[in-house]
């Protein structure tokens, strides 16, 4: 390396986007791996959006404001935040197996505390519990996509283990309502707890780095590792270091603007159904679901559109934003879903713009992968997501506050449809060529 550069400036690489002809898969563990992935996204996502699935029984049986329910998704934001910008630099110096165990284990714990509780302090409580848990999920899993998948199927990758979300998202309508109207509403956070531990058996007994696991053959390894060789060796990059990078601030100025989005759809949109369009616990399942059933078809989507464009002979800057340009584009009908009144219109566009988010947010994943480092990935995704958090946060407060005082969705869902190209044009500014962001190595670490 040109040893006269600042430490902060772009170094110029190339990203090939297509591994050696010669080389041939020869296996399928890392798609295991993938499906675990996907198995605890899912599960993150059921706990964290029970809530909002009970929010109107809770709201009458335990005399909740709009003003309460707002501060207690403010409090699950919080710790979102704190958990995140905590648990990436412990993720990439412990681990993705380590470092998911004790996140699991906390937040299915914490899951299962919204049953004993009543009040909503109590109530902000397990959610902050919940959130500091819940924050290292994403971290953890990209840098398992970073350590098991070459660059060019990463963001394939990242589309599956992000549709996890949206089956969560999916599922938790369906067995919710039915638990909760059978058995009451403690019994859904006792059985959607319980579901961690589960996974979490499934995850010591198969995870391993790659180098290390006993069912990896060689030529899979060598498949993984074929495009990677720039990122070899490179020690994790000291966190402060980080925010002296424009690739980390473009990634925590889309998370900032675009995450609050999806934090609306999983916190208020069985309020929304109920309020607009006249819907309870046991009839708005079939919206949520189609909703929902969308975004998965945009998360694989998306990861697949960038995907094919590089493979196809786009550089990945190109086939990067294409993907995320097309997805903002998709978001901007929602600024009129609370203005039509048929509700199979208002689910078609609000499931329109929760598949672009899902596609926008699988690209916007994989941009980390590709401009930083494998040791360092867990740490940005880390920074960006507690920016995204910190949305949410404002959000919370801003909902809450809109809902009691003028009782109508319109402002918010006006400001979510403009907000992705706001980001993308803030991305394209700080980095304006992807393939010649800063990929940090260790000598750039050697500070520490």
């Amino acid at each position: 390396m040109d040893g006269s550069r600042e430490a902060t400036g772009p170094i110029p690489i190339s990203h090939a986007p297509v591994s050696p002809p010669a080389i041939r898969a020869g296996g399928n563990v890392r798609w295991v791996i993938c499906a675990l992935l996907f198995f605890a996204t899912t599960i993150n996502y059921i706990d964290r959006q029970v809530i909002g699935i009970l929010k109107p029984t809770l709201q009458s049986e335990l005399g909740w404001t709009e003003i309460d329910y707002g501060m207690i998704v403010f409090w699950f934001q919080a710790a979102y935040a704190i958990g995140l910008l905590a648990c990436g630099p412990v993720i990439d110096r412990v681990g993705s197996k380590l470092g998911y165990t004790a996140a699991i284990t906390l937040w299915s714990f914490a899951a299962l505390f919204h049953a004993l509780v009543r009040s909503p302090s109590g109530f902000a409580n397990a959610r902050f519990a919940l959130g500091l848990g819940e924050a290292a999920n994403f971290p953890a899993a990209i840098k398992s996509v970073a350590e098991w998948f070459p660059k060019k199927e990463r963001a394939l990758a990242a589309g599956i283990l992000n549709a996890g979300a949206n089956v969560g998202a999916i599922a938790t309508p369906i067995v919710v309502p039915v638990i909760a109207i059978n058995y009451g509403w403690q019994a859904a956070f006792i059985v959607t707890g319980m579901l961690g531990f589960i996974w979490l058996a499934a995850w010591l007994a198969f995870y391993r780095a790659p180098e290390r696991h006993p069912r990896l053959s060689a030529q899979e390894l060598a498949y993984i590792r074929a495009d990677q060789d720039d990122e070899v060796g490179a020690a994790p990059i000291p966190w402060r270091k980080l925010f002296g990078h424009r690739g980390t601030w473009a990634f925590v100025t889309a998370k900032f603007l675009t995450d609050p989005v999806w934090y609306l759809f999983l916190f208020w949109l069985p309020d929304f159904f109920a309020k607009r369009h006249g819907l309870d616990l046991k009839t708005f399942g079939p919206p949520l679901i189609a909703v929902y059933l969308l975004a998965d078809i945009g998360s694989i989507g998306g990861g697949w559109l960038s995907s094919a464009l590089i493979k196809r002979g786009f550089g990945v800057n190109a086939g990067r934003k294409l993907a995320l340009l097309a997805s903002a584009i998709l978001v901007l009908p929602i600024m009129f879903a609370s203005t039509v009144s048929s509700l199979t219109a208002a689910v078609a566009i609000i499931g329109l713009a929760a598949a672009a988010h899902q596609g926008w947010s699988s690209n916007l994943y994989t941009m980390v992968s590709d401009t930083f480092p494998k040791s360092s990935v867990a740490s940005v995704m880390g920074i960006g997501g507690a920016a995204g958090a910190i949305g949410g946060m404002i959000m919370a407060r801003y909902v809450g506050q809109v809902l009691e005082t003028i009782g109508s969705y319109t402002p918010v869902f006006v400001w979510a449809g403009g907000a992705y190209l706001v980001a993308l044009l803030i991305v394209h500014l700080l980095v304006p060529n992807l393939d010649r962001v800063a990929a940090l190595r260790s000598d750039d670490a050697g500070s520490r």
